[in-house]
């Protein structure tokens, strides 16, 4: 499957109409940067020039979070502060090492940003790691590069960085922020393994270890380690809390948000399709094909022509042009049966177990951790969400379960599930910020059999 040579029909218009409609929030944006950086012949993925900095080198350092590269990153967002120093802070662009879910080497982008902003807290200046949302597949939507450009439409493809939001308001706190790029966002060598939970906890995880190789820090051995992530970011932030103890022990959590995770991926599948963000079901199979090969024979025979032109064009699409392109589609349009896709990895044996292998919740989480879902959240389904919580309980988790309750806002068109990112957002920022400094968190396991 050719990621970088796609080049479906969309018109600047429609995709300046989505931009507006999809988020209000951004409202600076930049245009694509000149590679730049290592030599390497760039990569050009829908029109937008990846820098040669997203190029990983042939050979991999052997340790997990080895920083591998770093350079300047101009945040697309700041203003001058008063002292001269410009707020938020100051960005710096990395490449590390990981490790994927086959145990192989894999090198992973993301960004550090040393904050202007002071630290009042009781020690030294923390650390939160952040797990972006849903961007999308294509290399020009990895949450490091819309830092840089807060909106980006270039006619073929459409990226709004709505989580850069939630990455200010966490270093107006004083915390120093890493965000990981995961597995293939934003690395050129290979496709984004999306909601794949080994990759993404193993890839937030050594984006701390990243972070404290970062020379030029304020951070040093004693500062706490929170971790930030909601919608897919949450499913990472919950998968690292579970992998904690065995990939990183040397990585301490004081305390982990997950907002909306997509524990149960069949859950998950059958809440995305006919949505508007259906398109997730290709980046979904686009990144399980390529960890388990032996999958594409098998979803080759079932999946028609339409199937196979959509999986290979969601590789290289971010959510806006995904929205515009496929939004509300069903996927029994998109197989030879006309069964859905959630019905036929149900029906064979090997593609059920592999997203089995991807339930969160079976491990005891570390430290603290909060779980939000919205009610209503019908694309990342609630219930599901709520299961998580329960089963963290039942280990003995320190679990802090919210249950956002807001009016149903409007079936499948992504309301129910992007409100209580926003609603919630400063209380899980109060949370993760009240944990850093040290303090307790109690337990709220015992309500569960009343709350929603």
């Amino acid at each position: 499957m050719s990621r970088y040579r796609i080049r479906p029909r969309s018109t600047v218009s429609r995709l300046t109409a989505a931009a507006i409609a999809t988020v209000a929030c951004v409202c600076v944006g930049a245009a694509p940067a000149d590679a730049t950086g290592t030599g390497t012949e760039p990569v050009v993925s829908r029109g937008v020039t990846i820098p040669a900095f997203y190029t990983p080198p042939a050979q991999l350092p052997t340790a997990n979070g080895a920083l591998m590269r770093h350079e300047p990153l101009p945040l697309g967002i700041s203003l001058p502060g008063l002292d001269g120093r410009s707020l938020p802070g100051k960005a710096t662009r990395l490449m590390y090492k990981s490790t994927d879910s086959s145990g192989r080497a894999v090198a992973v982008t993301g960004a550090y940003i040393e904050p202007s902003a002071q630290w009042t807290g009781d020690g030294p200046r923390p650390l939160v790691a952040v797990a972006s949302g849903t961007m999308g597949q294509g290399d020009q939507c990895a949450p490091s590069f819309a830092l840089q450009h807060p909106l980006t439409i270039s006619g073929e493809t459409l990226s709004v960085a709505y989580d850069n939001l939630a990455i200010y308001r966490l270093l107006a706190t004083g915390a120093a922020v890493v965000v990981t790029d995961y597995v293939g966002l934003g690395a050129t060598d290979r496709l984004h393994t999306y909601v794949n939970r080994l990759d993404e906890g193993h890839a937030v995880l050594d984006a701390v270890r990243a972070a404290r190789a970062l020379p030029g820090t304020s951070l040093t051995a004693g500062s706490r380690v929170g971790l930030y992530g909601y919608s897919e970011g949450g499913g990472a932030t919950a998968s690292a809390a579970e992998l904690q103890p065995t990939y990183a022990p040397d990585v301490q959590l004081a305390g982990t948000y997950a907002g909306a995770p997509p524990a149960d991926l069949t859950a998950t599948m059958k809440g995305i399709d006919g949505s508007a963000l259906v398109s997730a079901l290709g980046w979904s199979i686009n990144g399980f094909v390529q960890s388990y090969p032996d999958l594409r024979a098998l979803l080759d025979a079932k999946l028609n022509d339409a199937g196979r032109k959509a999986l290979a064009d969601t590789s290289t699409m971010c959510v806006g042009d995904a929205i515009l392109r496929y939004g509300f589609t069903r996927s029994t349009a998109w197989t030879t049966s006309g069964t859905s896709i959630a019905d036929i990895i149900a029906a064979e044996p090997r593609a059920q177990a592999v997203l089995d292998d991807q339930h969160i919740g079976t491990l005891k989480p570390v430290g603290p951790v909060r779980v939000a879902t919205g009610i209503h959240d019908d694309i990342v389904p609630h219930r599901q969400a709520r299961q998580l919580a329960v089963d963290w309980c039942r280990k003995g988790g320190n679990v802090t379960y919210e249950a956002v309750d807001l009016p149903n806002l409007g079936d499948r068109i992504l309301t129910n599930h992007l409100a209580p990112l926003i609603t919630d957002q400063g209380a899980a920022i109060s949370w993760l910020t009240d944990r850093l400094k040290g303090e307790r968190a109690a337990s709220n396991c015992w309500t569960m059999p009343f709350q929603p």
